[in-house]
């Protein structure tokens, strides 16, 4: 499964099919190239996937997915506590 992740724009150098920018994922400062994306100006939020921005969303649905990832997250870490390695299958979560 892939999953494209939103951030913020803070830089873009380059033009065309070298456009490329630092983009933070709260707090996380990565590349990506900004190709397809050419009316993206710095500020915007941009889905990422696979060092390539594929869209503009507007601030609230990044903030939305990134709360929702980080929740995904929180039920993985309880989940992982719940797993009984040693219990048959069919009998893992108790």
């Amino acid at each position: 499964m892939c999953l494209a992740i939103p951030g913020k724009i803070l830089s873009i150098d380059g033009d065309d099919l070298n456009r490329s920018g630092r983009i933070s994922f709260g707090g996380v400062v990565r590349a990506a190239s900004l190709a397809y994306l050419p009316e993206a100006t710095i500020g915007d939020y941009a889905i990422v996937h696979a060092g390539v921005a594929i869209a503009l969303v507007d601030e609230a649905e990044a903030q939305q997915t990134l709360d929702d990832i980080a929740a995904m997250h929180a039920i993985g870490d309880r989940a992982a506590v719940d797993i009984d390695i040693a219990a048959p299958l069919g009998e893992v979560y108790r």
